[in-house]
């Protein structure tokens, strides 16, 4: 079931969440400064390699105009001009040595930023409540999370290495054209520039919803894929390879769409940019042509104005380029910075101590519960588990049992009443605490696509290959493991789906053991097993229980014979409670569940021996 949190869905970002779309982009600048700030020795450096790249640059076109005017019939200064050559050779090289000098020093700094952003998502991710989880949609996440680490590099390269040095040149041209030649140069240059950034950013504004567009549509499209493939077995249940082929390709197909549209408003971009950049370079030209006929300026000096403004065409149309590559970075980089915006439903509170040693007792206190405020789970909820006793809890689906369990991993905080270990309410712990105390056996055991290895080690990571095997034999696993080729790095498949059900349980049940906690939780741990293989793994759960603090919830009542305490819930509430024999002999809702269920498995025996 999913439970409704909106923000929590990650492949669709709201206009309200936004907050005004380019204010929220820009600000992810701020979040970026403490990356940069942490090299900053290696910023100013690399900066200072930059400022350097560009001197040369700008003074190639200063020593050509040298040269030309040397090499002029009226000149016969021969050693000249071969000077001017071996330095104009020198600052060519200088100019691409110092750029790849920057290069090679930032590099680190991006690639730090992109490894500590990532890591703070992930992060930030595994601390989000259950609520986050399931309304989130794995595909659409991981493709946000993938574009907004690409695009910490595009904007950190750009920003730092193309913005500040096209403002650099053209401060340096125009310097060069105010001091070389008359006001009409710097007015036709100005004036260019200003249109052609104008024209830029206002195409750029536009174009990025259009990216925008795409970007949600490819992320659609990704989680519907992936959707489709994680659950394989069903579409081949039912046939509906075809059915879930047109479901992507209808996203492929609306991504189609906007991924042209967004190329025909490059083309439109590329085309003004180009028109405007031509119009000034033919302005620029005729003045110094005529200049040159007038005698007001050398030959050189009509070289230098048309290696100027090519050489300022260069990095103005590298800004176009810049400014659209900076703002679709924001655009993606925004839907990763969501992810980690999103609330931290359930957080430690400030200096939170760690979970009391010791046996652990378990105490319900009038604990009340909902998902949302309209659909009431649990009703003032009263129960206690003692140190080293085993309680059950049965009912109908829906009446709230395996809630209980979410609320002791606190997965969710309760909304009245509290939980109580060790007489400490949980929500005063930290949850790494009380977490590391609780062991889970569930219903659905998921492992990882790894090992069988891996999978039992994950109860506990740092545990020797000797302690894992002794896990495992008490999980009555592994003598099967080592029946496989490869033993126990047999690899177990995508959510485990290479072992059976038994085999899989056998596997949490090791993982348990080896994590070795003070209380355990087995959430229907056998009811999707077959009859044998459910008195094999109960007699197991029964063992690993003993001298630990274990809430069992079960459908199944025969396997809650020998609990302490059976609680029979029902629509989030207790309705009976005490022992299996005084329950059957109450005549109340247990009894009635005891023999209806009693009946259904005469009925199954019966069948099998017919059969």
């Amino acid at each position: 079931m999913r439970h409704g949190n909106a923000h929590a869905a990650a492949a669709h970002v709201a206009p309200e969440t936004r907050i005004k779309g380019q204010e929220r982009g820009w600000r992810v600048l701020g979040q970026l400064a403490p990356y940069l700030w942490e090299y900053r020795g290696r910023v100013t450096l690399a900066l200072a390699f930059l400022v350097a790249a560009k001197l040369a640059n700008v003074g190639v076109p200063l020593l050509m105009k040298e040269i030309i005017d040397g090499l002029a019939p009226a000149n016969a200064l021969l050693a000249v001009p071969v000077v001017l050559l071996a330095a104009y050779g020198l600052l060519r090289f200088s100019s691409t040595l110092f750029a790849e000098l920057r290069d090679v020093l930032f590099v680190r700094v991006t690639q730090r930023a992109i490894r500590s952003v990532a890591l703070g998502v992930f992060r930030h991710l595994h601390s989000l409540s259950l609520r986050f989880h399931l309304d989130r949609q794995t595909g659409g996440m991981t493709r946000d999370i993938e574009r907004g680490t690409l695009g910490i590099s595009t904007l950190l390269s750009y920003l730092i290495f193309s913005i500040v040095p096209v403002i650099l040149e053209f401060t340096l041209v125009a310097a060069v054209l105010l001091a070389k030649f008359d006001w009409r140069f710097a007015a036709v240059t100005f004036t260019a520039v200003a249109a052609y950034l104008s024209f830029t950013f206002l195409v750029s504004e536009w174009r990025i919803e259009i990216r925008r567009r795409a970007n949600e549509l490819d992320s659609k499209a990704n989680t519907r894929a992936i959707d489709s493939l994680l659950n394989y077995e069903t579409v081949k249940y039912f046939g509906n390879e075809q059915f879930e082929a047109r479901r992507y390709d209808e996203s492929l197909q609306n991504y189609e769409a906007a991924a042209v549209k967004s190329e025909a408003s490059l083309g439109l971009l590329n085309i003004g940019q180009s028109m405007i950049i031509a119009s000034a370079l033919t302005a620029l030209m005729f003045l110094a042509a005529e200049g040159v006929a007038s005698k007001a300026f050398t030959l050189g000096d009509l070289v230098l104005v048309n290696a100027l403004l090519i050489q300022l065409y260069i990095p103005l149309n590298a800004l176009g380029m810049v400014y659209r590559a900076i703002k679709q970075a924001l655009a993606d980089m925004e839907r990763m910075f969501t992810l980690l915006g999103a609330n931290q439903e359930v957080a430690d509170r400030p200096g939170a101590p760690e979970l009391p040693a010791g046996p652990a007792r378990v105490e319900f206190r009038d604990v009340s519960f909902h998902y949302e405020p309209a659909r009431q789970i649990l009703h003032g909820v009263n129960f206690t588990i003692p140190a080293g006793r085993r309680v059950a809890v049965v009912g109908p689906s829906g009446s709230g049992k395996s809630t209980l369990a979410r609320l002791l991993f606190r997965f969710y905080d309760v909304t009245g009443g509290a939980i109580v270990v060790n007489g400490m309410d949980i929500r005063d712990v930290t949850q790494k605490s009380q977490r590391a105390a609780i062991g889970i056996v569930p219903q659905d055991t998921v492992l990882f696509n790894d090992s069988i290895l891996y999978n039992v080690r994950y109860g506990r990571p740092e545990a020797g290959d000797d302690e894992v095997v002794a896990a495992a034999r008490a999980a009555h696993i592994h003598d099967f493991v080592m029946s496989l080729p490869a033993q126990y790095e047999t690899m177990v498949g995508e959510r485990g789906l290479k072992l059976s059900g038994g085999e899989k349980q056998r596997v949490a049940i090791a993982r348990a053991i080896l994590k070795d906690p003070r209380i355990l939780i087995f959430d229907e741990a056998t009811s999707a097993l077959d009859s044998k293989s459910e008195k094999a793994i109960q007699g197991e759960l029964e063992r690993i229980s003993e001298g630990r603090t274990t809430l069992v919830i079960a459908h199944r009542l025969s396997t809650v014979m020998g609990a302490d305490e059976i609680l029979v819930l029902d629509k989030g509430r207790i309705v009976e409670r005490g022992p299996h024999r005084s329950l059957v002999g109450a005549g109340g809702t247990y009894a009635q569940m005891w023999a209806l269920q009693q009946q259904e498995e005469a009925a199954q025996a019966s069948h099998r021996d017919a059969a």
